[in-house]
């Protein structure tokens, strides 16, 4: 089984995937509950034991897009895997990073991810320590997705991100918090796969709320979502 939730932020937000576990009992590492960004685990070398821990720990195999608020530095010191048909960094048994512009057979459905967005806090964040400038979606990021989409005729049948396409931005519950922040550039990278793909569901994060915007598009913040067998 597969199922999608919001943002971790390390230990901050790390009590969903604990509780979610202790209510499925039968849960293995063959199911696959994916952090649509901000996994924030990988985060502090001298820690990293620790902070992984509680993830490991879990019954579960644990997949992440990134989100804007991971130590990219970090994470690209693991190599670079092929699994289930896309570029990973597996930093784990039971821990994947799924790379940006990817295409991935998971349990017979096929998701494409691009991970990234903008801190909206940079400001009070300090540049290679709590903040780095490969949080954006970058052009050869979404060139690598058109090459795999090419693959697969444009066809997916999920999308996940961590931020979203600025048309999302104009639906309940988003509206609000657009008029409050504005659009940033990969809300309007992101306008590429709305327009060209052909997908069934996108889901994101980012933005820490849960809603469906529309048939299929959700905001995914502390729901775990099951997604279709």
């Amino acid at each position: 089984m597969i199922f999608i939730t919001g943002d971790t932020h390390g230990a901050m937000d790390f009590a969903k995937l604990r509780v979610f576990a202790k209510k499925n009992p039968t849960l293995t590492r063959d199911d696959y509950v994916i952090v649509a960004g901000d996994f924030g685990a990988v985060w502090n070398k001298a820690t990293l034991e620790k902070d992984l821990a509680p993830y490991e720990s879990l019954p579960y195999t644990v997949l992440f897009v990134d989100g804007n608020h991971e130590n990219f530095t970090l994470l690209s010191e693991y190599p670079v895997e092929v699994w289930n048909g896309g570029k990973i960094h597996k930093i784990s048994d039971n821990i994947i990073h799924l790379m940006r512009g990817q295409i991935y057979d998971i349990c017979g459905k096929t998701f494409l991810t691009l991970g990234g967005a903008t801190s909206i806090d940079r400001m009070c964040r300090t540049e290679g320590v709590s903040w780095w400038e490969e949080e954006v979606p970058s052009h050869a990021d979404v060139l690598e997705a058109v090459k795999n989409l090419r693959a697969v005729n444009f066809k997916v049948d999920y999308i996940v991100t961590h931020s979203c396409d600025e048309r999302a931005l104009y639906y309940p519950p988003l509206n609000k918090r657009m008029f409050q922040t504005g659009t940033y550039p990969e809300n309007a990278v992101l306008n590429y796969f709305e327009e060209n793909v052909r997908y069934g569901h996108w889901y994101f994060g980012h933005y820490h709320l849960d809603g469906d915007l529309n048939e299929n598009k959700t905001v995914v913040y502390d729901k775990i979502i099951k997604l279709e067998d």
